[in-house]
């Protein structure tokens, strides 16, 4: 009886190893026919309880030089390192160097309302400050700025809203906040995120780079078009600093976000304040829903780099992935990964679409409406491509499998245009929307 109870117990183990691997191996040729496709270059992290369980990366770090993606490459994180900011300001409060109702003014008093503005609205983007990157941000974003030009053009901009009315994403917040950290410290912000987080818990491949030009194992990054990937210019990390500047790789961002989710950054009670969320946005972290989970992470954009890393407290399970190679909506392939990864029912993207002339694409635009759902569909061209949008959703592009049919594989989505409107199935769901 002994025997048949550890046989069975051993054909139950087996079982699992190769369901594990079987999830896995399918994520892997998710990615794998999105970069074969051209759809994606970039790499990805799993933890589980601390331990990575997949990583892999896919493509190239320097399409033009046939450099490879490897372990060793680093991509540009873009807001992900808002998360680090709003780390290294709460080991600021924990050593009583700041609290969360320091006034802004008492570092600089020339920006708006700083009397009124807190280091808690900084955090969770209350302040009112208008985002700096909304305003002539292209004439200037491959140029180097010091701290005194970014700090005018703060300055300079009328404020959104009062402070605490509401809250806003401005990148405006972690720059101020990052230049806070200098002024306390005495330190670069480089030099806080090496000594303060990288350092602490032994992270190797996360820094402030030396030049805004991707050096050594640094990937560039990449849009698609004219049938091959055009490299996107660098812009001057001066402009981004502490709001977005920091390179990293997924299992870097993966065993960050696990130590911090596991008290090795800061304390539980500075983690309970940055994970409580006000209007939609935490001290340093935002939530992703997705199916019935919550996540808490944060996303990132830079040049055409797409980042995210996100942690589910109760699973324990992290994930990063980013993006270097941008012809694909990194949201959905983040739909389609956690998809497989939990068991739930999940179809490949059909990648294989028909020419259609862009005249007959541009008929389509337009906003559609339901008499069967309180939505509208706005339809646009980007980029030769039709995307769609319902309303307060997120953008999906759709692919055309004939002149007047198009898909949307993720979402199950099958749209085909008639006249004057379109019906849209999804599941077993018909809705018809008129064109406005």
């Amino acid at each position: 009886m002994k025997k048949i109870i550890v046989v069975s117990l051993l054909l139950l183990s087996f079982s699992i190893v190769a369901q594990e691997k079987t999830r896995f191996n399918k994520i892997d040729s998710l990615l794998t026919y999105l970069h074969e496709n051209n759809k994606f270059m970039g790499a990805i992290s799993l933890r589980e309880n601390g331990n990575v369980v997949f990583e892999k990366n896919y493509g190239f770090a320097d399409v033009e030089n046939n450099i490879s993606a490897d372990s060793n490459t680093k991509y540009r994180i873009g807001s992900v390192t808002k998360i680090f900011t709003a780390a290294i300001i709460f080991q600021l409060i924990e050593e009583k160097k700041l609290t969360l109702d320091t006034k802004l003014s008492k570092f600089y008093s020339e920006i708006p309302n700083s009397n009124t503005i807190t280091i808690g609205m900084l955090l969770n983007h209350k302040s009112g400050i208008a985002n700096y990157t909304d305003n002539s941000f292209d004439s200037y974003k491959t140029k180097p700025q010091t701290k005194r030009d970014m700090l005018k053009r703060i300055a300079a901009a009328q404020p959104v809203f009062e402070p605490d009315a509401k809250a806003e994403y401005s990148n405006s917040n972690y720059l101020l906040l990052g230049y806070i950290i200098e002024s306390i410290t005495g330190k670069n912000y480089g030099d806080n995120v090496a000594t303060r987080i990288a350092g602490k818990i032994g992270l190797k491949n996360t820094y402030y780079p030396k030049k805004s030009v991707p050096g050594k194992d640094e990937a560039f990054s990449y849009s698609f078009a004219g049938n091959k990937w055009k490299k996107t210019p660098s812009w001057d990390l001066s402009v981004a600093n502490a709001a977005g500047a920091l390179v990293s790789t997924p299992s870097d961002l993966t065993d960050f976000i696990n130590a911090l989710f596991t008290g090795k950054i800061v304390k539980p009670t500075s983690l309970a304040q940055m994970t409580a969320m006000e209007n939609g946005y935490g001290k340093g972290l935002l939530q992703f829903p997705f199916s019935d989970k919550r996540f808490l992470g944060h996303n990132g954009i830079i040049e055409d780099f797409r980042s995210v890393v996100a942690y589910h407290p109760s699973d324990k399970m992290a994930i990063s992935l980013i993006v270097n190679g941008n012809n694909y909506n990194e949201n959905e392939l983040l739909i389609g990964i956690l998809s497989i990864y939990y068991k739930i029912p999940y179809r490949f993207p059909n990648l294989k679409s028909v020419a259609v002339d862009p005249k007959l694409l541009k008929s389509y635009e337009g906003l559609y409406s339901s008499k069967q759902i309180p939505l509208q569909l706005t339809i646009r061209v980007e980029n030769g491509q039709l995307q769609g949008q319902a309303t307060g959703q997120n953008s999906f592009p759709l692919n055309a499998l004939s002149p007047t049919e198009f898909i949307f594989d993720p979402a199950g989505i099958e749209i085909t245009f008639k006249d004057k409107g379109l019906l849209l199935k999804q599941g077993d769901n018909k809705l018809t929307f008129t064109k406005e």
